[in-house]
């Protein structure tokens, strides 16, 4: 049985140059996949896997992982490093005035020109966020790059990646959480809708219905 992955959802969002150091420095492909192509689309990042055999068609499209590209503000803060949070600003304290009572106009002028300027700028995020058809698409090569996606996700560091996927026969649950995996089961439960459907009002076979 080749594997396959059946349910994903993805919230996964982490800064595009580290998408790129990830697969530039970080990755370790399966043996299936050769390497991956990263295109961009206006505000959607697509990664595509190149197929280690020669036994797939140049015309079959293979897994590819898919995500929007968006922009956060973030901050500089005093190591010097970029947060996303600005940093807490401080409350200044004023002399007294010529009374000794409160503060001086000139206090408050001075505390006004001291006050440090934050700097920020815009960054590029890319959000991996929806479920497989959205996340992860096509059916080639479909289960190693759902493996890659794991990497990525414990990687990021952010976000929650849950599945579902048949390996060998054998249903697996996986459920990564702020790039840590974290135990998972696989609950089967009835449909509601075959439920609804053994109560419901038979139309066609309804005596009363002429």
């Amino acid at each position: 049985m080749t594997s396959r992955v059946f349910r994903l959802h993805s919230t996964l969002e982490l800064p595009l140059d580290d998408v790129h150091r990830f697969f530039d420095e970080e990755v370790e492909l399966p043996v299936e996949i050769e390497d991956v192509e990263i295109t961009r689309r206006n505000n959607t990042l697509i990664i595509k896997a190149v197929s280690a055999e020669d036994n797939i068609s140049k015309y079959t499209p293979t897994a590819q992982l898919k995500a929007s590209v968006t922009e956060n503000r973030v901050y500089e803060n005093e190591d010097g490093e970029w947060v996303e949070e600005p940093p807490e600003e401080t409350e200044p304290s004023f002399g007294g005035g010529d009374d000794g009572e409160g503060p001086s106009w000139g206090s408050l002028a001075a505390a006004e020109e001291e006050e440090p300027e934050i700097n920020s700028k815009l960054r590029e995020y890319a959000c991996f966020k929806g479920d497989r058809e959205t996340v992860l698409q096509n059916t080639a090569l479909q289960y190693p790059m759902f493996e890659v996606l794991c990497d990525l996700a414990r990687f990021a560091g952010r976000g929650e990646l849950t599945a579902i996927a048949a390996v060998d026969d054998e249903l697996e649950a996986h459920r990564i959480v702020e790039g840590e995996d974290r135990a998972a089961t696989i609950e089967i439960v009835e449909d509601p809708r075959e439920r609804d459907a053994d109560h419901a009002v038979q139309w066609r076979d309804n005596k009363f219905i002429n």
